[in-house]
């Protein structure tokens, strides 16, 4: 006999079952899958052996095994994990050590640790904009900035992409109505590879009396003579008021930085959500990322072969009748193809073919912009590289 206190069946599932549906008929719908044994830019896709142009590995370090072994030494001595949120009891002295090393190397007074990119920006950019406060936004900005923006509780202004002249305009128009204005931008943007010239946008900031925030998570370690980043390229390091980087991309390892004056870093201690409310980062992973930031350092001829890789790669392309936007020696390479069903066919016949490459499409980039995301390391053999593109052509025309 059913209890007359039993609750109805849940309608959930059905409900998400329907969304799943719609999701897959779009070309949307996601899924897990095992990638294992990094090696010489190949990986393992479950059993197979596939050329690894999908990774944010720029300067191959994510299986360094010089890398692996500083984690190892740590590891054994200090235990897996911090413990205990910073403020509380994680805070180690090789935290420290590796803020100190990211100041030097991005030209600024302090950086502040942070688990992830994406904890940095939502918890940094709410603390530096409420009410009464205007950001503004570049269209093609990575999510996490736009969820940063949207938690900021600020009045949020987007504008177009890398159009420094129209965010003068929008400055010269309305910067008198607001207490603070903050810029937000990439220094390399994550699905194009094109980058913000961050030499012209310093000026007019500082002309309206703007804040400027660049995120250079996929700029750190490749550009600039010393890869110190985009700033570095662009000759404005230490005139940025704050600048992220991630530490899970060209260095191999994991988490974020904040980094700026002391002041910012004091401020951000008391008052970022996703630092304060959060554990530490495993002591391990600061020693890696101390060894990367050094092997990246004494090694210069990693970031030379990443930026030749993707010069040959764009010229092979450009030469077999495809047009990519981007610098020459970006190594973030897009292929657009347009929607997102045709998108994913063609990255799935190129997984056939042995060659993992992102497939990009929305959410993660606007309607009607869908395209293979192709991503060089210092550590693909030429041979690769010409394979890829030779097979990247033949997809793209069949598509």
């Amino acid at each position: 006999m059913t209890s007359p206190f039993a609750l109805p069946p849940s309608t959930m599932n059905a409900a998400l079952d329907e969304s799943l549906r719609a999701l897959d008929a779009a070309g949307l719908k996601r899924a897990l899958r095992q990638v294992h044994s990094r090696r010489a830019g190949t990986v393992l896709l479950g059993h197979e052996r596939v050329a690894d142009f999908a990774s944010n590995d720029y300067l191959g370090l994510a299986a360094e095994p010089r890398v692996a072994r500083a984690a190892q030494a740590v590891l054994q001595a200090e235990g897996t994990g911090a413990a205990a949120a910073r403020l509380i009891s994680g805070n180690h002295p090789i935290h420290e050590t590796l803020e100190h090393t990211l100041a030097r190397l991005k030209g600024c007074d302090f950086t502040l640790l942070f688990p992830s990119g994406y904890m940095v920006n939502v918890g940094a950019i709410p603390a530096l904009a409420q009410r009464g406060d205007v950001i503004y936004s570049d269209a093609l900005n990575h999510a996490s900035l736009i969820d940063g923006c949207r938690l900021a509780h600020a009045t949020v202004r987007v504008f177009p992409h890398n159009d420094l002249d129209a965010l003068d305009r929008m400055l010269t128009a309305e910067r008198a109505q607001y207490r603070r204005a903050l810029i937000v931008v990439e220094g390399v943007f994550s699905m194009d590879g094109d980058l913000c010239p961050l030499d012209r946008l310093v000026p007019i900031a500082r002309r309206h009396r703007a804040w400027t925030y660049v995120d250079d998570a996929h700029g750190t370690g490749v550009l600039g003579s010393t890869g110190a980043g985009t700033l570095e390229h662009f000759g404005v390091s230490g005139q940025v008021d704050v600048v992220v980087g991630t530490l899970g991309k060209a260095l191999g390892t994991v988490g974020a930085y904040v980094g700026g004056s002391r002041e910012l870093v004091e401020y951000l201690v008391s008052t970022a959500r996703s630092f304060i409310f959060t554990t530490g980062s495993p002591p391990s992973m600061a020693a890696a990322t101390l060894e990367a930031l050094r092997i990246a350092d004494v090694e210069p001829w990693r970031r030379e072969a990443v930026r030749d890789r993707a010069r040959r790669l764009r010229r092979r392309l450009a030469a077999g009748g495809l047009a990519i936007d981007g610098p020459e020696d970006s190594h973030i390479v897009p292929v657009l193809i347009g929607e997102a069903v045709p998108t994913m066919v063609a990255t799935r016949e190129l997984r056939r073919r042995g060659f993992l490459v992102g497939g990009v499409r929305p959410p993660t980039v606007p309607p009607g912009t869908s395209r293979l995301r192709i991503s060089l390391s210092a550590v693909h053999p030429i041979e690769l590289v010409d394979a890829l593109a030779a097979n990247v052509l033949e997809v793209v025309r069949a598509s």
